[in-house]
């Protein structure tokens, strides 16, 4: 019967926590989508399961084999499926383990490769890559309608390492949808834009607290950031960007005091676009120093990005949510300590939004080519909302658990008058 007394108390203790303490999870978990649909990858094409532009999937990849899934496709969309895969917390990784992601006609027509790999910094964290099939592209031999399908596997590259997890690992998938333009655009990259950096936003910063996936990034507008990161864990950040506009962002990582060992690619910054396709990163090495990771100079975002050869070019494509993921390397509790670590965002977006292209349908998922009124809305005010309300929200939380709580303690001691005392403990956390 204590056990339910201290379930209920231990019920406000997690409401107290609030979604704030828990948003970026604990080092190297990672929050799938809460709305994923369950689907298996298949070894065969023959029984590959159908992916819908517009719903996310949860999936999972073992260490060796081939996993299929499938698309039907028009003739003159472009459709994006991005997989994450996700080691599990604490997985020893050597730099060349990665997940490889393969579009394919019926035909057995390649139609894109794309590896996500773990890199210098042996740290397990969530591997982002992306499968494309591009019918406005010229030369493209995948733009007939019909079946495609989605090829992802593991890889490890010689690195001197034996180290390879034989463990399961864990698999978002994401697919969406680009409908074709009403007319004809450019077919070539602009060749010119500003390519220098401008200073990066100073002040001081305002905490804000980092997502542990995609679906739960947190929203982020021009301005300086403050969060804290343990070693092992990634956060993730979204930063609406409309047509025309340039994004510039950095990273840094704050001085600690005492003793510490050199630990070499120690903070990622990383940058995904709106079908979280990877567009630029930058790391940096750690010694007990302030550091900082810089994202490359990117073009204003156009249509037309997308048919230059570079990622920091054509990875800025569409509008919408594009993705800043920080990750601190497991290795720091080691050379440096258990953290948490003090990393200070820096981002700036310049230029006034242009109007877009005019496509010629709905994507899906709605909207996703585009920074809705409602998401730079929640990006620059989400932090002011909660320093002005945490409070009232915190204790009306209280209130509620509170009223639960105290019902419930209630309750068991009646029955506990009753039976006696009997001991109970309530489960580990």
């Amino acid at each position: 019967m204590r056990a339910a007394a201290a379930g209920a108390l231990l019920g406000v203790a997690v409401a107290l926590s609030g979604p704030a303490a828990w948003a970026a999870g604990a080092p190297g978990s990672y929050a799938f989508d809460e709305d994923a649909r369950s689907v298996s990858g298949e070894t065969s094409t023959a029984d590959a399961e159908r992916l819908e532009p517009g719903t996310t999937y949860r999936s999972s990849l073992p260490a060796t084999g081939e996993q299929f899934y499938r698309l039907e496709l028009d003739a003159t969309s472009n459709a994006y499926v991005s997989v994450t895969a996700v080691p599990p917390p604490g997985t020893e990784v050597s730099a060349g383990d990665g997940v490889k992601v393969t579009v394919q006609d019926a035909d057995s027509h390649t139609c894109s490769v794309d590896t996500a790999g773990i890199g210098a910094g042996r740290s397990a964290h969530p591997l982002t890559a992306l499968g494309e099939r591009e019918a406005s592209r010229r030369g493209s031999v995948c733009k007939e309608a019909g079946t495609y399908y989605v090829l992802v596997e593991r890889v490890q590259r010689a690195t001197g390492s034996s180290v390879f997890s034989l463990e399961k690992w864990g698999l978002e998938l994401a697919p969406v949808l680009e409908p074709r333009l009403e007319q004809a655009g450019a077919t070539s990259a602009p060749e010119v834009w500003d390519s220098a950096s401008p200073a990066p936003p100073v002040g001081e910063p305002e905490r804000r607290k980092g997502g542990a996936g995609f679906g739960a990034a947190t929203s982020v507008a021009q301005g300086v950031w403050l969060d804290d990161v343990r070693p092992g864990q990634t956060l993730f950040y979204a930063v609406p960007v409309d047509w025309g506009q340039q994004l510039y962002a950095t990273a840094e990582l704050g001085s600690v005091s005492g003793d510490a060992d050199f630990v070499p690619s120690a903070l990622t910054l990383s940058l995904y676009n709106p079908v979280r396709g990877h567009v630029d990163d930058d790391g940096v090495g750690y010694d007990g120093s302030q550091k900082s990771a810089a994202l490359r100079p990117l073009p204003p975002v156009a249509y037309a990005n997308r048919f230059a050869a570079s990622d920091h070019v054509g990875g800025m494509r569409f509008a919408g949510a594009y993705y800043l993921v920080v990750h601190l390397a497991a290795q720091m509790a080691d050379g440096v300590g258990d953290g948490p670590f003090d990393v200070t965002l820096r981002l700036r977006v310049t230029h006034t939004a242009e109007a877009g292209p005019a496509y010629s349908g709905s994507s899906q998922p709605r909207d996703v080519f585009q920074a809705t009124a409602q998401e730079r809305e929640t990006a620059a005010s989400e932090a002011g909302e909660t320093a002005a309300t945490g409070g009232d929200t915190v204790m009306k939380v209280v209130a509620v658990a509170g009223i639960a709580a105290g019902t419930a303690v209630l309750m068991v001691l009646g029955v506990w008058t009753g039976l006696g005392r009997r001991r109970g403990r309530a489960g580990a956390w």
